[in-house]
């Protein structure tokens, strides 16, 4: 969390700096706390919903259509030792979208993570874009994402909570057949800093962005070797590269807010 003002701002207009204290700025103890992992029955949300659970967090399962793969992913986490529950929710409606924290705060009682994993890929070039894509597209990439945390931020301020939002290298640089999930990724890369600076310093909020890590079952195995020889790192990432990323965003991450962390072996720096 914020713990000291910025060194641009003069002493006169300062606000008073206080010493980190355990509450106000220490890595967090994921034991027994609760996260909502959106998008959780399947993927890289069921990757990082596992993830948590391995670190002893209760995990709320939010799916929307996949109620079997979620309660696959709930079955696991039970394996795993810990409490969770599945929570169903079209986060394209914003009535839905805003009710789930309280839902989730509700079952356990309380609410100190929130992971926004739900989004949808379509593909199509900008001369091919509908209308009816681009909603479909913006309203569960983005806007479920920021009327999701905007709901949550009542049980996340108590508890020095975090936010961190699965954006995409989509939205740093541009795939000409997905031109309107490359926006909505980058939208939701500006959306990461303005819920960061909006709710700090009691919560903080970043954004992780995948590269090559989960591809498309369809994919030739001659696709997939070009991208991993292609990637600096000379291989195709893993959703536990993700969930490592996440990992260090809440235990470790206490001190980091805004950001947007690249997980890409590092292909766009080629």
């Amino acid at each position: 969390m914020l713990c000291c003002s910025s060194p641009a701002i003069s002493a006169a207009a300062s606000p008073a700096i206080s010493s980190p204290s355990p509450t106000a700025c220490s890595d967090m103890d994921l034991t027994g706390r609760v996260a909502l992992v959106t998008g959780a029955g399947r993927r890289l949300g069921r990757a990082l919903a596992l993830g948590l659970g391995r670190r002893q967090m209760t995990v709320a399962v939010h799916y929307h259509s996949s109620a079997a793969d979620a309660d696959e992913t709930l079955h696991d986490l039970r394996e795993l030792g810990v409490d969770g529950a599945t929570f169903a929710a079209d986060l394209r409606d914003v009535t839905q979208a805003r009710a789930l924290p309280g839902r989730v705060a509700e079952r356990f009682g309380r609410l100190d993570v929130v992971v926004n994993s739900a989004g949808v890929m379509l593909p199509a070039s900008v001369e091919e874009t509908t209308p009816e894509l681009w909603d479909e597209v913006m309203n569960l990439n983005l806007r479920a994402a920021f009327f999701v945390a905007q709901a949550a931020l009542p049980w996340l301020k108590p508890v020095h909570g975090r936010v961190i939002n699965i954006a995409d290298v989509g939205g740093l640089e541009v795939w000409p057949r997905y031109a309107a999930h490359c926006i909505s990724k980058a939208g939701v890369i500006m959306l990461t800093r303005t819920l960061a600076l909006a709710m700090a310093p009691e919560v903080t909020v970043n954004a992780i962005a995948p590269g090559a890590v989960m591809p498309p079952d369809e994919w030739e195995p001659e696709a997939r070797e070009h991208l991993a020889r292609t990637t600096p790192l000379r291989r195709l990432g893993g959703p536990e590269d993700i969930v490592a990323a996440a990992l260090y965003l809440l235990e470790g991450g206490d001190y980091v807010t805004g950001e947007t962390i690249v997980v890409d072996g590092g292909r766009l720096i080629r």
